[in-house]
């Protein structure tokens, strides 16, 4: 059994994990551009509730950018977590969650992710895969047997395709919550609402969600090419859309050859993967 811990832009998730199944949780909300106090303070008690054993090296996945090593935040400027700059996250967690932990090793929400789907989702089964989350941002991962990638051939700077551009501009300003919003023009109106209106049979809407995601199969499809991917596996909040997600994201990869999957395990896969990541780090000094 593994206790882990999943930090989003508007929640954390506390979770007892045994092999690929999530057994018990907790969840808490929070706002990410709040201060370090309440960021950190949600995050301590809710991983307090869960109770886990003491002496449990913990699993941590978390949204960049931030030092995974040294589990110090580096946000600066990203619009989420910022308060948090410069904090030793890792020393928060080890004098604040009780029973205290033995450890806590951190990795990547995208990789996390992926490594979860690869483990025991959509991506089971495939020795080179991508995983792509879709939400407030661009999360990727591209993984090896298993292991994530940050460079190399078909690999995107850093591992992260959210540093590329599309149609002349940063991804994010085309692919992603805020993007598909502001394209559509009714701030009360979220992704999901836009979603809603697309299958009810409004054009614009169907268009807006098209014309925001493909891009996104456009620029991905020479990484997956060159990566050897056989599976493309995409998660996050507008992955719940899928059958207007997936479809305009196939026309961007055009014949790229890779398996375009929603994931399997959704919000689980995150958990799931930094159990794994901890089991594997178990032995490593801390």
């Amino acid at each position: 059994m593994r206790a882990v811990l999943e930090l989003g832009g508007t929640h954390v998730t506390a979770a007892l994990v045994d092999a690929s199944r999530v057994v018990r949780r907790v969840r808490r909300s929070l706002n990410a551009r709040g201060s370090a106090e309440h960021v950190l303070g949600a995050v301590v008690r809710c991983a307090t509730d869960l109770d886990a054993a003491a002496g449990d090296l913990w699993g941590v996945a978390l949204p960049g950018p931030f030092d995974y090593d040294e589990g110090v935040a580096r946000y600066e400027g990203v619009g989420k977590f910022d308060d948090l700059y410069g904090i030793d996250v890792g020393s928060v967690l080890l004098d604040g969650v009780r029973p205290r932990p033995a450890g806590v090793a951190f990795l990547n929400d995208a990789h996390a992710f992926a490594l979860g789907e690869w483990h025991a989702g959509a991506a089971r089964g495939h020795r080179r895969c991508v995983g792509v989350t879709l939400g407030t941002g661009v999360g990727s991962a591209f993984l090896a047997d298993g292991a994530a990638c940050h460079d190399g051939p078909g690999v995107p700077p850093l591992g992260r395709i959210d540093l590329t551009r599309a149609e002349g501009r940063p991804l994010e300003d085309t692919v992603s919550r805020r993007a598909v919003i502001a394209r559509y023009g009714d701030r009360d109106a979220d992704v999901r609402d836009i979603a809603a209106r697309a299958r009810a049979g409004e054009a614009r809407a169907a268009r807006v969600l098209h014309d925001c995601l493909r891009p996104l199969g456009v620029v991905l499809a020479p990484y997956v090419r060159e990566f050897g991917a056989s599976a493309l596996i995409v998660g996050g909040g507008m992955a719940a859309s899928w059958d207007l997600v997936g479809p305009a994201l196939r026309d961007g990869l055009g014949d790229t050859p890779a398996d375009l999957r929603a994931a399997a395990i959704g919000g689980d896969a995150a958990l799931v993967g930094a159990a794994l990541h901890a089991a594997g780090r178990d032995t490593v000094p801390r």
